[in-house]
């Protein structure tokens, strides 16, 4: 159980990460939180390795790296998304 929630937890500081990149191209970061920053690259990573699945991409056991840039990728676009959304 420990290793699961270590796992757990590098998981969430990976997804802040990516929803902290993310909303730093997309120039939301003022408006968010960490909390939303995390929500955002979870939400994100799922998306990104849904989008590069349907397109293709074998997006598991491609190693962190991929991974995170997976997220990166999905956070931006459910930041566009949401931004289309709130005009």
């Amino acid at each position: 159980m420990p290793g699961q929630a270590i796992g757990i937890i590098g998981w969430l500081i990976l997804g802040g990460l990516a929803g902290w990149l993310a909303s730093k191209i997309k120039g939301t970061d003022a408006q968010q939180g960490v909390v939303l920053n995390i929500i955002v690259g979870i939400i994100g990573a799922v998306l990104g390795g849904w989008i590069l699945g349907a397109l293709g991409v074998n997006v598991e056991g491609a190693g962190v790296f991929f991974s995170f840039l997976t997220a990166i990728f999905g956070a931006v676009v459910l930041l566009t998304i949401l931004k289309l959304i709130k005009k």
